[in-house]
C-alpha cells in the first residue's frame, strides 16, 4: 500500500471545495481500499416538466396504461426509460465499431 497525504482541516465549505478543485482525490484515498456500497432506499430526485402532446396521444397512453394497471404518466416514464436505454446500447455499439474500425478489427 502506498502512503497518501493528509486531508488538511477545512474551516468551511468554501475552503474545502477551493481545496478539491485543484486537488486529486488519488493523493489522498487508495482505490483499493474503496468499498462498494448500495442505497437500496435513495429516492431519485424527480423534476417536474411540462410536455404537450396531441389529445390522442394522451388518449392512447391512458387507455395503454389502464390495461397494465398504472398511472399513465408512469406509463410515460417507462416508455422513455427503455428509449434512453435503446439509444445508450446503439451509441455503445457505435463506438463499439468505430474503434473496431480505427484499431482494424
Amino acid at each position: 500500500m502506498t502512503k497518501h497525504n493528509r486531508i488538511p482541516h477545512f474551516e468551511n465549505e468554501d475552503q474545502e471545495r477551493e481545496f478539491w478543485a485543484h486537488e486529486s482525490p488519488l493523493d489522498y484515498f487508495d482505490p483499493n481500499e474503496f468499498k462498494k456500497i448500495s442505497f437500496p432506499d435513495l429516492k431519485p430526485s424527480l423534476k417536474s416538466i411540462s410536455l404537450r402532446l396531441p389529445e390522442a396521444m394522451i388518449a392512447e397512453l391512458k387507455l395503454l396504461a389502464n390495461k397494465k394497471d398504472i398511472p399513465y404518466q408512469s406509463l410515460v416514464k417507462i416508455f422513455l426509460a427503455r428509449q434512453i436505454n435503446v439509444e445508450r446500447g446503439s451509441l455503445a455499439k457505435d463506438l463499439e465499431n468505430t474503434t473496431d474500425y480505427f484499431e482494424g478489427g
